[in-house]
């Protein structure tokens, strides 16, 4: 591959105040500082303009700080300067993924294939791509191709057995996984990936002792590969000052929040659509977003890094206080309200005028109390289903490990994290003062029409025919959910009651798990 700018790189590295500028740079690009990142890294691409990497990062900074204009421009100067580096471009191509802009993210994986066809990585990024576009016969053609010039590789050979899967070749997908653990595998996450996947297989053969079992080996592989300590030490510590500042909140506080609302109306009605994760919060979103006045979000980034972070940064030891929050002034809020719209709208640059905008994403239903202090007038919509089926299907996925998802690697710890994230919404309904809605998953599959009338009108608006048949308009989207697969069919009832095959796993959690199901109705 060439290497442009290699000449220029070697002078940047020669020179020791501009080597230490650019780990500066880099340091405030990785703590979040990207308005300071940006002016960095402006200067040192104005000194070294042949310098691919330098773009990059620049165009992370820029993204960060919201210039997606700007983001855009500096990807496109590094992938000039090094056209033929397919690691560039698949960095690139993630990094516009990320911020939502796909055409750029699909045109970046391809180009990589093109630039290396010997690469493994390369295709299968293309695979996992076409996978999600649902393209399914392109992807098995990637990984067709990867087997033929590399016949044991491991990681084509487990995404082979994960398309065999998404056919519905249930029984091939199980052999195929099988012979490949059972041929060995070196890659840690390879090896627990296919054990987990074959346990998810398993269950819908209806093996079910044995789907727990294969689960439980891919979980335990995860705690000896991640840094699983440390993320339950974070999780623990934002747990405890999240109910602290509960504890110490009032209703008057809330009502307050509602009078200090700053004078500048929203773009449109906003919803926060939450919940525990797997409660049903991605089909009611679809059923929302198939309607033509509603504009609904599939878990962005806005909240989180726009309020969430700016309000409680991760490094805070103190962490967020009752005091913290009623002391946000209303220059303060107003910036985080038009910085947040502005980071939501980036999907949508177009708008379509849309009277209703819907962010969907249940983690940050922990922080409903943030929600309400910066957006006061938010209608909250927070769909519930049996806990033992939200513990059960929890454990089923294969998460990137974050210290929200940490505790999904036991039972009992997924046990926990929905007590937890429970109490905040418990907490938050009694205190009142706020416009919200409680569904249920159940009613949702049985009653589509029904009940999905009900959550449509809530946000002021008449439920629309073309709603129940939502899966036809997500066909055409690309779903950013984990449950992507799943939401392009129909409703189906086959979910309602899984935890029953798994009644004995659960009989250690379930005295956690009965105050949930009494408050929420599931005797």
């Amino acid at each position: 591959m060439s290497n442009p700018g290699s000449g220029d790189l070697a002078t940047l590295q020669s020179a020791p105040r501009e080597v230490a500028r650019w780990q500066k740079a880099q340091q405030q690009l990785t703590s979040g500082r990207y308005s300071h990142a940006l002016a960095a890294y402006g200067e040192l691409v104005r000194n070294h303009a042949a310098i691919a990497q330098l773009w990059f990062e620049m165009g992370i900074a820029a993204g960060g700080d919201l210039d997606f204009a700007l983001a855009h421009q500096a990807f496109q100067t590094s992938l000039s300067l090094a056209p033929d580096d397919s690691s560039l471009l698949l960095l690139i191509g993630q990094q516009y993924q990320r911020l939502r802009q796909l055409e750029h993210a699909r045109e970046c994986f391809e180009r990589a294939v093109a630039a290396e066809p010997d690469s493994i990585h390369a295709r299968l990024s293309l695979a996992a791509w076409f996978e999600r576009e649902r393209r399914v016969d392109d992807a098995w053609e990637c990984v067709a191709e990867c087997l033929a010039r590399k016949p044991g590789d491991a990681s084509a050979l487990y995404f082979r057995a994960f398309l065999l899967h998404r056919r519905g070749q249930k029984a091939e997908a199980a052999a195929a996984l099988r012979s490949l653990i059972l041929a060995g595998i070196p890659d840690p996450n390879i090896k627990s990936s296919s054990a987990h996947l074959l346990g998810v297989v398993l269950d819908e053969l209806g093996e079910y002792a044995e789907a727990l079992r294969w689960l439980r080996d891919a979980k335990g592989q995860l705690y000896q590969t991640n840094s699983t300590l440390l993320l339950q030490r974070t999780y623990d510590q934002t747990d405890r000052q999240r109910r602290a500042l509960l504890a110490a909140l009032k209703p008057a506080d809330i009502q307050r929040w509602r009078k200090e609302s700053p004078a500048e109306g929203n773009p449109c009605q906003l919803v926060f659509l939450g919940g525990h994760p797997r409660s049903g919060t991605t089909l009611v979103e679809q059923v929302l977003g198939a309607h033509p006045g509603i504009m609904a979000f599939d878990e962005p980034e806005a909240f989180n890094m726009e309020v969430v972070n700016e309000v409680a940064p991760t490094q805070s030891t103190r962490g967020l206080t009752l005091d913290g929050l009623n002391s946000l002034s209303a220059a303060t809020r107003t910036n985080l309200r038009q910085r947040y719209f502005r980071s939501l709208l980036r999907e949508a640059p177009g708008e379509n005028g849309s009277r209703v905008l819907v962010d969907k994403n249940p983690s940050p239903t922990a922080s409903l109390h943030l929600w309400l202090r910066v957006f006061p007038e938010v209608k909250a919509i927070i769909p519930l289903r049996d806990p033992r089926d939200v513990v059960i299907s929890c454990y089923f996925q294969n998460l990137s490990l974050t210290s929200a998802n940490v505790n999904f690697l036991s039972l009992e710890g997924t046990a926990r994290h929905f007590a937890d994230l429970m109490d905040v919404w418990l907490r938050m309904k009694e205190l009142g003062g706020f416009d919200w809605l409680e569904t249920r998953y159940e009613d949702v599959v049985t009653n589509l029409a029904g009940e999905g009338r009900r959550i449509t009108e809530f946000i002021g608006l008449p439920w629309d025919p073309q709603q129940e048949k939502f899966y036809e308009t997500a066909r055409r989207k690309f779903v950013f959910a984990p449950t992507y697969h799943d939401v392009t069919k129909p409703v189906h009832h086959r979910a309602i009651g899984r935890w029953q095959n798994y009644a004995e796993a659960l009989q250690p959690v379930m005295g956690r798990l009965e105050r949930y199901c009494k408050a929420f109705g599931y005797g």
